[in-house]
């Protein structure tokens, strides 16, 4: 589960056997959501709407990375 980033309490990853649509998995505490790096759609959501906004912010600011990320490790 190779974890790209921990910031404001989140931690943002992807697992090793993932799949398409590029995507990015967020826990913070108990709670996770998995959203779609192409289109930033939230396909997987048990933040409260305070959390996710702030994670989904995270998330902008650091696509780009992500998906470069994801590309290097899974060769797409």
């Amino acid at each position: 589960m190779p974890t790209l980033l921990v910031k404001n309490g989140f931690k943002f990853f992807f697992y090793a056997n993932e799949h398409l649509p590029k995507h990015i998995h967020i826990m913070k505490g108990d709670n996770f959501a998995k959203v779609d790096l192409e289109t930033l759609k939230i396909l997987k959501n048990y933040f409260n709407k305070s959390e996710l906004s702030r994670a989904i912010k995270i998330v902008e600011e650091y696509r780009e990375y992500f998906i470069e990320k994801w590309d290097e490790y899974f060769k797409r």
